[in-house]
């Protein structure tokens, strides 16, 4: 009489972490976050360098002024230089992503499919050989066995 005891809630969270999808999603994240770190470092060290040969080097400080006069906290200021410098990152991101991860995973996948359809086209052409091996073979018996009853 052993008594079947339901799994508990430290079971059902071990579970839940060791799932596959939930290991990779903390991976992604992990990667991701470490990664960030590199497309700020080419914005900041290459970027803004190349920007600032036209004007200043960090790119927080383009901005424009709505009202009259924008000294300190009074007035309103525009900072579209930040903007550019996140858009820029997404876009360094972006192709990034793109060009190293994304395109050759396609390209991968496509030659493995290619595989696949190759491997699945030779089967069927194994498999109408070896029916036209038996329909012969059927064939020779019937005409042996015919030209047996003649005989006799």
């Amino acid at each position: 009489m052993s008594e079947k005891k339901d799994p508990g809630i430290w079971d059902g969270f071990k579970a839940f972490l060791m799932r596959g999808n939930v290991v990779d999603l903390a991976v992604a994240v992990v990667i991701g976050a470490a990664f960030t770190n590199i497309v700020n470092a080419v914005v900041k060290g290459i970027i803004n360098p190349l920007v600032g040969a036209i004007g200043t080097k960090n790119l927080d400080h383009y901005s424009s002024c709505l009202s009259s006069t924008c000294e300190g906290e009074q007035g309103i200021q525009i900072l579209w230089g930040t903007v550019l410098g996140a858009a820029l990152s997404f876009v360094i991101t972006a192709a990034v992503v793109y060009f190293l991860m994304v395109l050759p995973m396609a390209k991968y996948l496509a030659r493995v499919e290619a595989r696949r359809k190759a491997k699945e086209g030779a089967q069927e052409v194994m498999k109408v050989t070896e029916l036209e091996v038996l329909k012969e073979i059927r064939d020779a018996l019937v005409a042996q066995r015919g030209s047996g009853h003649n005989q006799q």
